[in-house]
């Protein structure tokens, strides 16, 4: 199969590491998606790579960070790039200018904020071209439902990069919740540092909130196990709570921690009904050690899972951090091997690029179709329409001080 050409559109913490004048203070200090980019396109599934932002004038010193942390620091890695921008002009719109230049079957990755995922989306699968999107996939059910069909009238994959969904612990769960019996109950909870709205403020609690950027991780693992027994949600009721990101500078409407208290039924069988509570806050302590906290407990008819996937039997102490910390390799494994070469294949976020590089590529050769690739339960649009109907309803239950009904009638979804 022919390598995939992908362009990147999204220059910041997730692409690339680099967040305002050098390497993110997170654990995702040289990116996740240009490194894997980077590597796949070593191995031979990736050809052409290009970026897109707003501003080209941090490009210089991306590339250096790149250069730096990247080539330096795995056997001379190639970084390079094409960019859009110019490195001395500022866009808005050069991500059009970008898409234009490439070819139907190339690919674009999706890592802006939540409100530019839908615009984005669609002008490139207009064109014929595939498309990742970070998660949440979009913030309305509206615009979910519309890219679905404009993905299946142009014959695009269009995947969401849930990459939760490759943990292995996580993935292991949902294989052993097939054989539990009937769902009954699910509580996730999940977290990351007040450092976060420092990173995040641009855009926090007034173009989305803490339950679209990280509630949508753990309701999209519940709907993945659960959806296979034949449960949809049906309503949602949203709480949150505030104070503590006005007071470190965030716009006054920025919430600190949200939880939907989920109801699904069985379809077909109104007996059966579960509850799911989805818990999320940007606010947690500076120095808890990781930078998630993320756990969830699954209780079924024959037995329960319970994972706590913040502190996985590995710890560090070192004098420099000022404390004891617990580390995700199992994420992105960023330490080189014998050869200096970069080893984190196995590590579930660059699996979860992989994957979509893997389909794209069997898209364009004609052995699968985007379908296909449905049936396989990967996170598709298709497979995550309920995820985005939680979330907003979540969103409009806080808004409109009420309970949001979730219908899905012959196929056809929507929130009353």
């Amino acid at each position: 199969m022919e390598p995939l050409n992908v362009l990147m559109v999204g220059t910041g913490e997730y692409t690339t590491g680099f967040v305002g004048t050098g390497a993110s203070g997170s654990d995702k200090k040289v990116g996740v998606v240009g490194l894997s980019m980077f590597d796949l396109r070593r191995r031979g599934k990736v050809g052409k790579l290009g970026m897109v932002g707003v501003n080209g004038t941090k490009y210089p010193a991306i590339r250096e960070h790149l250069h730096k942390n990247i080539t330096l620091a795995y056997n001379g890695l190639d970084t390079s790039f094409e960019s859009y921008p110019a490195d001395d002009a500022k866009d808005a719109d050069a991500y059009k200018t970008a898409i234009d230049a490439l070819k139907p079957g190339d690919a674009i990755t999706i890592f802006t904020p939540d409100t530019t995922h839908y615009p984005i989306a669609l002008y490139a699968i207009e064109r014929g071209v595939h498309v990742m999107i970070t998660k949440p996939a979009v913030k309305l059910l509206e615009h979910h439902l519309a890219l679905l069909d404009a993905a299946e009238k142009h014959g695009v994959y269009v995947y969401i990069e849930h990459h939760k969904r490759y943990d292995p612990a996580y993935n292991d769960a949902k294989f052993r919740a097939k054989n539990l019996g009937d769902f009954n109950y699910f509580y996730s909870y999940m977290s990351q540092p007040k450092s976060q709205l420092e990173t995040f403020k641009a855009w926090a609690g007034v173009d989305s909130d803490i339950s679209y950027y990280l509630n949508s991780h753990h309701v999209d693992i519940c709907d993945s196990m659960v959806s296979q027994l034949g449960y949809v949600p049906v309503k949602v009721s949203a709480s949150a709570s505030k104070g503590v990101a006005a007071s470190l500078g965030c716009n006054e409407a920025t919430e600190d921690t949200i939880s939907l208290l989920v109801d699904w039924e069985k379809e077909g069988d109104a007996s059966k009904r579960a509850t799911g509570v989805y818990t999320a806050s940007w606010t947690a302590p500076q120095r808890a050690g990781v930078h998630s906290n993320q756990y969830f407990h699954y209780l079924a008819r024959e037995g329960e899972i319970r994972i706590n996937q913040a502190k996985r039997g590995y710890d560090v102490a070192d004098d420099s951090a000022g404390q004891l910390m617990w580390y995700n390799p199992f994420y992105m494994r960023y330490a080189p091997d014998e050869d200096g070469n970069f080893q984190g294949q196995s590590g579930y976020g660059y699996v979860s690029m992989e994957k979509f590089v893997d389909g794209c590529r069997a898209v364009n050769a004609k052995t699968l179709t985007p379908k296909d690739l449905d049936a396989k339960g990967l996170p598709t649009l298709r497979n995550t329409i309920a995820t985005t109907a939680i979330l907003e309803a979540g969103r409009r239950s806080i808004d409109e001080d009420r309970e949001v009904r979730i219908e899905k009638k012959d196929g056809t979804w929507r929130l009353v």
